[in-house]
């Protein structure tokens, strides 16, 4: 089975990708964490997606805020599905890093998710790997399935009250 990178530009971003991270758990797919600095460390983000696929990856996650080039900056070196998270600061609510995340170049592209999307990151890099791994997919579908049922329940139970 790939492994999906989550990648994040600082340790303050840890408590928010900690989303993905999660939710990657919950479906059994194996990850890894690192932090890598678009600015700060660039050798190292661009060594790390240089050499992902053969390391076992099938996709990374990179979430940043403020000037948020590190998703472009990991796509730029590697032929991997790269979905970006971009992550509200405390200057511009996000939108900053929204647009340098979704912004990026003809035939350079990134994927991406709301911002503090990291839960439906993760989701996504699921769904690309569940497309040549069928035990992704069935795990897909059975979270689908208690999503389901999980609105179904509040709708009876809001119907109940009335």
């Amino acid at each position: 089975m790939k492994k999906v990178a989550v990648i994040m530009g600082s340790d303050s971003d840890l408590p928010l990708m900690q989303g993905a991270l999660d939710m990657l758990g919950k479906l059994n797919i194996p990850c890894e964490a690192h932090i890598y600095s678009a600015h700060r460390t660039p050798d190292a983000a661009a060594d790390f997606a240089k050499n992902a696929r053969a390391n076992g990856f099938g996709a990374i996650i990179a979430g940043a805020g403020k000037a948020a080039h590190l998703a472009g900056a990991l796509a730029a070196r590697t032929t991997l599905p790269v979905i970006g998270v971009p992550i509200k600061s405390s200057t511009l609510d996000g939108l900053d890093a929204l647009l340098s995340t979704v912004q990026m170049p003809s035939g350079m592209p990134v994927a991406t998710v709301a911002i503090d999307g990291a839960a439906n990151a993760a989701l996504l890099a699921a769904q690309i790997l569940a497309v040549s791994d069928d035990t992704i997919a069935q795990k897909l579908e059975e979270l689908r399935a208690r999503q389901t049922e999980a609105v179904l329940l509040k709708d009876r139970a809001l119907q109940e009250q009335k």
